[in-house]
């Protein structure tokens, strides 16, 4: 599979090997497959989805950084600052919302407990699923920083 961008910006996953369609798919076996990942414009975008997040969650989150950070995807602070890994701007936006609702909840409940097991649930369903991904994600790009995990164990 390789990354290519079309002309309206979108992100785009698509065979190697055109003319190899998967068996089984319903694909014709001369189409290429095409399937369309949605990753953040910018940084203002992010932003505004943490902001929609905390509405969401009636959180006040007072600053929002998106930096480099070595070891982690986010982290946040009990005076409201949340902090988030620049790299996730690169990822698909259902990844994204599951690293804010991760960190917003943790103005609420400061531990993964069940209480924030079940908060997390509640709002975005089989979370594990992404932290799964995340976790995917993290170990497959060699080049990229160390890799991610939300806290320190």
């Amino acid at each position: 599979m390789a990354v290519k961008k079309d002309e309206d910006g979108a992100s785009r996953l698509r065979d190697a090997t055109p003319g190899q369609g998967r068996p089984g798919n319903g694909l014709e076996r001369d189409a290429p497959s095409t399937f369309v990942v949605d990753r953040w414009r910018d940084r203002e975008e992010f932003k505004g989805r943490v902001m929609e997040w905390a509405r969401k969650l009636e959180v006040g989150a007072h600053s929002i950084y998106i930096r480099p950070m070595t070891r982690k995807w986010a982290s946040c602070s009990t005076a409201g600052t949340l902090s988030f890994n620049d790299e996730l701007l690169e990822i698909p936006k259902g990844l994204g919302d599951y690293v804010i609702v991760h960190e917003l909840l943790h103005f609420s409940v400061p531990n993964h407990g069940k209480l924030w097991k079940s908060l997390m649930r509640a709002h975005l369903g089989e979370y594990e699923d992404s932290e799964k991904k995340l976790r995917e994600i993290a170990a497959a790009q060699p080049t990229a920083r160390t890799g991610r995990i939300f806290h320190a164990k």
